[in-house]
């Protein structure tokens, strides 16, 4: 069942990043937030999945002009299972010296969540929600 109201909408099917240095990012996808790799068509982009979701880093090229590229991203939303396990992430990053950008904080909604940052400044949000983290996103 579609929660869109449009028409034929099913929901987001992936999220392209131009990253810096593909390799770094790579891994920080992988041994970070453990995604899998779906596809690697070249060395200068990969797709990844955690299952439900793609993302899809393409790497910016060297000879790209300063201010060429302007970041319009505010965060990317990854679903966590329990609030338990939010703060126990955030642990886990800080252990791993990974940017906490915002700590954990309980919303007036019932959510949880900590913002973190990849190697290339994305913020990342690891978000407990009572409504989605019981569910199976399919």
């Amino acid at each position: 069942m579609s929660m869109s109201s449009l028409k034929g909408l099913r929901g987001m099917r992936h999220v392209a990043l131009k990253v810096k240095d593909i390799k770094r990012s790579r891994r920080f996808y992988q041994e970070i937030l453990g995604m899998g790799v779906v596809w690697e068509p070249d060395p200068q982009n990969v797709y990844l999945t955690s299952g439900s979701d793609n993302l899809a880093l393409h790497e910016l090229p060297h000879e790209s002009d300063p201010g060429s590229v302007s970041q319009q991203l505010d965060h990317l939303g990854f679903v966590v299972e329990t609030i338990e396990r939010v703060k126990e992430l955030e642990r886990e990053f800080q252990a791993k010296d990974i940017p906490i950008v915002h700590p954990f904080k309980i919303h007036r909604d019932g959510s949880a969540s900590f913002y973190c940052a990849d190697p290339d400044g994305i913020v990342i949000q690891m978000l407990y929600e009572p409504h989605l983290s019981g569910q199976e996103i399919k």
